[in-house]
């Protein structure tokens, strides 16, 4: 049976439980990841871990070598992905501190190395990107939340922008006309990859902030990361009884 992988965002370096096994070469074809892939286990449960942004938390959104990110959890076995991702409320029911399922994205973002068909092809390859994320993965992600009775959205569209400035009232409204629910960083180019590798993917997004332009007040890192530190544990909670019912 393949392990699973977490991809850790702001505020998630590491899993309350998990026993480290061994750390993997950080290396692909594509450059180095943001951070070793690790091999362990949680609750008996083999898992890799990588953190998105490195440890410490010092690439940016932008910067982020998602090819390799992606690369090095499919050489180190994984065939499913949960992403855990900070993002900003647009969506009345999506404020801070709720935990949000999304179910489709919007892609914002500019110059990113956003595929792994891009030179030397024999033909030109297209992937399905119609439904983003995994429904296997998604269902489980809520089958635990309920089983816990921790409160989670299990819809809604993802708007990911470049970063790694916070985004204008004025952008804010017109993702919000253009449909979307959180905005984020991280979502694309990483789930589009993870399609391209043929890898099941679903995101888990702790709701950090209220928009630009959603409420008067400014947006401070200080608030943001006081509801980081409130929230990942419902993350992680959550994140451990879903791997329960996948093995």
């Amino acid at each position: 049976m393949s392990p699973i992988a977490i991809i850790g965002g702001s505020g998630l370096y590491a899993i309350e439980g998990f026993e480290r096994i061994e750390t993997l070469d950080d290396s692909t074809c594509w450059g180095t990841s943001s951070s070793p892939v690790v091999r362990g286990m949680v609750d008996g449960v083999e898992v890799l871990f990588l953190a998105r942004h490195g440890i410490p938390h010092s690439i940016p959104p932008h910067k982020v070598n998602y090819r390799a990110n992606l690369q090095s959890l499919y050489n180190a076995g994984a065939r499913s992905i949960i992403a855990v991702n900070a993002v900003g409320g647009i969506n009345t029911k999506m404020g801070p501190e709720v935990l949000v399922l999304p179910d489709q994205i919007i892609d914002y973002t500019w110059g990113r190395e956003h595929t792994f068909f891009a030179e030397g092809l024999d033909e030109v390859v297209h992937v399905d990107f119609s439904y983003p994320y995994s429904e296997g993965l998604r269902k489980r992600l809520i089958s635990a939340a309920n089983r816990l009775g921790v409160g989670l959205v299990d819809f809604g569209v993802y708007g990911c922008t470049q970063g790694p400035r916070l985004e204008s009232a004025a952008e804010v409204s017109r993702m919000e006309r253009d449909g979307v629910d959180v905005v984020g960083m991280t979502a694309m180019p990483e789930a589009g990859l993870a399609r391209e590798l043929g890898m099941e993917y679903a995101t888990l997004a702790l709701v950090v902030n209220w928009a630009a332009g959603r409420t008067e007040a400014l947006i401070t890192m200080d608030e943001i990361h006081e509801v980081l530190d409130g929230g990942m544990l419902n993350i992680i909670n959550v994140l451990r009884e879903t791997l329960k019912p996948i093995y």
